[in-house]
């Protein structure tokens, strides 16, 4: 790969991992602003960011095959960064939920990026850069703990506000400047809006009454009524997008064994890991009050020196691991992730209370971690052809976005059941955290069991051998 292209990688890797970054420091940043606005909602401060972001995916995939991908990137972020400032400026929690609500407008970025790799390099470096795009969260691992740390512990909750907009603006910039636009255009025909609608607002209504199902009663019929309503919006979402002309997606690709196996088992075990992530966070970051509080109390920076052998992991394995993807079945590390993570789990749920057992057994999500950010892009590009690229991105994509908000949400309703309200914030105790660990091994091995679904796919390399045959 030449210096050029490899810029362009590097340029696309900046917004895509922009996210890891974002869900790192929104985060850290929850305990914050639950102390600071007195708020018992704090699990919305991550969730309506993630659910605008899952409701806009389809109409932005469509769109970027319309106007080209690079256009409705430099849009989104755009977008993205007007919610950042609105956030950083909030005096009221409303309007600091509004904030995140339009940042989430950003949340597409990734499976454009991936897709675009299709479209700006050769063939033979297709894997090659999309690797190195995926491997940038391990920069964000080692060096985006401490820029937490340093942020929270220096200026508080809105410096992490901050933080973010500044970030956004620089990958605005790497946008405008380092990345050429994507050729491919599809003929502008008319947009399944009401598909759209069906499958956003499903999405969104099934989060908010899995969220109140705790409050109101698994029972109770406004829960009810959402989770199935919920459920009822997206499934008639895939009936019209199956019969209207011009979908916002191709789903017939999905009655592939090799694609909905793919889609299945990768937004499942990336939404373990990313979904759970909020346990470790509120745990560490959350103050020590007796029989009030059972959180650890650390700061940020204390916090991320704890986890310096899991970021080294991470970079160590990510990067071995695609390597060896040249060689070895792509299904292997997905699956050795699952098992790690549910092994972790169930370790941490037992020993989770000094600085050494947060750092040794935070060994096995990092490896599990650096397993599955390697994979999941291979695994996509091995499942589907070129031209599908773009609808297979955005629909794992979506997929993953979708099952991560669902499994957020269902961690803080374990955790809200063994809480204690103080002066209008939720505080967690240990039974919670424990209970909230045990949910994270059973995903991590129903995830494992679901890459066995997975059939026997192309190597990589042997899908960028046979698209160099067909470019020649």
């Amino acid at each position: 790969m030449g210096a050029r292209l490899a810029l362009v990688a590097l340029a696309l890797m900046w917004p895509t991992q922009l996210l890891s970054l974002a869900g790192l420091l929104g985060g850290n940043a929850q305990a914050s602003v639950a102390i600071h606005f007195r708020t018992t909602e704090i699990a919305w401060f991550i969730l309506v960011n993630a659910l605008v972001g899952t409701v806009i995916a389809p109409f932005v995939v469509k769109l970027s095959d319309f106007y080209g991908k690079r256009n409705v990137m430099i849009v989104i972020t755009v977008v993205g960064l007007v919610g950042d400032i609105i956030a950083a400026l909030a005096t009221n929690y409303t309007t600091l939920l509004v904030g995140r609500g339009i940042a989430g407008f950003y949340a597409p970025i990734a499976a454009l990026a991936y897709a675009s790799v299709r479209e700006l390099f050769p063939p033979k470096h297709v894997g090659a850069a999309s690797g190195m795009i995926g491997s940038g969260i391990a920069f964000v691992a080692i060096g985006g703990p401490f820029l937490t740390g340093w942020v929270i512990d220096t200026f508080g909750w809105r410096g992490v506000m901050w933080s973010l907009a500044i970030a956004t603006a620089i990958g605005l910039v790497l946008l405008l400047t380092m990345v050429p636009e994507t050729p491919h255009r599809a003929e502008r025909t008319k947009v399944n809006w009401l598909g759209g609608v069906l499958l956003g607002g499903g999405a969104a209504a099934l989060t908010y009454g899995i969220g109140r199902g705790g409050e109101w009663g698994w029972t109770d019929s406004s829960t009810l009524s959402y989770m199935f309503g919920g459920v009822a919006a997206i499934l008639l979402y895939v009936v019209s997008d199956l019969k209207v002309a011009h979908p916002l997606f191709d789903l017939t690709m999905a009655s592939r064994r090799g694609v909905w196996s793919v889609f299945l088992a990768t937004a499942l075990i990336g939404a373990t890991i990313f979904g759970t992530g909020i346990i470790g966070q509120l745990l560490v970051l959350y103050p020590k009050i007796p029989q009030v509080s059972d959180g650890l109390g650390m700061t940020a920076t204390h916090y991320a020196v704890i986890g310096i052998p899991a970021s080294i992991l991470i970079l160590v394995v990510g990067f071995g691991t695609g390597v060896a993807l040249r060689k070895i079945d792509a299904r292997l590390p997905l699956a050795l992730g699952a098992a790690f993570a549910a092994v972790g789990f169930l370790l941490q749920r037992n020993w989770h209370y000094t600085s050494v057992q947060l750092m040794l057994l935070g060994v096995f999500s990092a490896i599990a971690m650096g397993l599955m950010v390697s994979s999941i892009p291979v695994l996509i590009i091995e499942a589907v052809s070129p031209e599908e690229q773009a609808t297979a991105n955005g629909l794992q994509s979506m997929a993953q976005g979708v099952l991560t908000t669902i499994v957020t949400q269902i961690v803080y309703v374990i955790l809200a059941k063994d809480s204690t309200v103080l002066q209008g914030t939720r505080f967690y105790q240990d039974a919670g955290y424990k209970n909230a660990m045990l949910f994270g091994a059973v995903l991590a091995v129903v995830g494992l069991l679901s890459v066995a679904l997975v059939p026997k796919l192309r190597r990589a390399e042997e899908v960028e051998a046979g698209e160099a045959v067909a470019a020649a």
